[in-house]
């Protein structure tokens, strides 16, 4: 349930040689730095205030930690099982070498590294654990909330695993476009946690954050396209040239900024307000982005990617006030 994967790499956690005996600590928090944390940090930020606003708000605080713990494990799953499969390219980008399925040699001293390959956990133990979170999952929210919400959150797992990391990420440019639907389905999961249904309004929001996804991946991309290259992953900065690649973040940041103003009917003139200007302020910066590479200057890409996580972050607080104004509507 990641639509950010692969945003933020984890800390690196210490290597281990193949024969020796690994601490349990060592082992639960290679694990855990599997999940992606920091990403499933940002997931759950569009998930509780659209919990608000489908009931026009708070919903009960035994739901609240359901529906978040249910999140957190589905997306702990899916990027889990993601590190599994992608641990060959992994090895190869510098920006993901710390990752604990990552082999590297250790340091024998003297400046010579001791011979064979180390990794903190096992392949088999990060599979395991993967398939364990999104049991739990799937478990915890639909016997505790509704199988719906269950459901939704099964799927953007296998979405993410089977559509993304195996079916498109190392065959096409357009692999983050479709693929980043994953990291929409929290808002799904969220308002089925609450209504037992998903309606029209709860799909605005996917679109939002679907046409979110690309700008904030690809000024990512921009950055590490080297990284990408070198294992052949065809990120659109790959694959095509810095106009290109400006233009079509332009073009989602517009359709961003749409899909958020068609929400305003229904979140109230307050989160209207907030979503125009803050869509602005988006625009902004992903025309200076393309302006610096019509230029021939250092685009300074993570500038949009790190605005994008507040833009995110600041969209949803809009949503969650708006959910609890005694008035809603124009």
């Amino acid at each position: 349930m990641t639509g950010v994967t692969g945003t933020l790499a984890p800390d690196a956690a210490e290597p281990v040689l193949s024969g020796e005996r690994r601490p349990a600590r060592l082992i639960a928090r290679s694990l855990f730095l599997l999940t992606k944390p920091r990403i499933i940090e940002l997931l759950l930020v569009t998930t509780l205030p659209t919990m608000m606003l489908a009931v026009r708000g708070l919903p009960s605080l035994r739901l609240i930690l359901i529906t978040l713990l249910g999140g957190a494990l589905a997306a702990g799953s899916a990027n889990t099982l993601n590190c599994y499969i992608d641990r060959d390219i992994d090895a190869i980008m510098r920006r993901t070498r710390g990752r604990p399925l990552v082999a590297r040699a250790r340091p024998a001293g003297h400046g010579v590294a001791a011979p064979g390959t180390g990794t903190a956990i096992k392949p088999g133990e990060a599979l395991a654990s993967g398939v364990l979170l999104g049991a739990a999952s799937t478990l915890l929210l639909g016997l505790a909330a509704n199988w719906l919400a269950a459901a939704l959150a099964d799927g953007a797992i296998l979405f993410y695993v089977f559509v993304y990391t195996l079916g498109l990420k190392r065959r096409t440019a357009s692999n983050i476009v479709i693929g980043g639907a994953a990291g929409c389905f929290p808002v799904l999961v969220g308002w089925a946690a609450v209504t037992g249904k998903v309606s029209w309004w709860s799909g605005v929001l996917f679109a939002a954050i679907f046409f979110w996804t690309p700008p904030h991946f690809w000024a990512l991309a921009i950055k590490f396209r080297d990284d990408y290259a070198a294992a052949s992953v065809p990120m659109l900065p790959v694959v095509a040239t810095p106009a290109t690649v400006a233009r079509k973040i332009v073009f989602y940041s517009y359709a961003m900024v749409g899909a958020t103003l068609l929400l305003t009917p229904y979140a109230g003139w307050f989160y209207g307000g907030c979503a125009a200007g803050l869509g602005g302020w988006f625009l902004v910066e992903a025309h200076r982005l393309r302006g610096r590479i019509a230029a021939g200057s250092a685009p300074a890409p993570m500038r949009l990617f790190h605005l994008s996580i507040v833009y995110l972050t600041l969209l949803f607080a809009a949503v969650a006030v708006s959910a609890l104004l005694p008035w809603h509507h124009w």
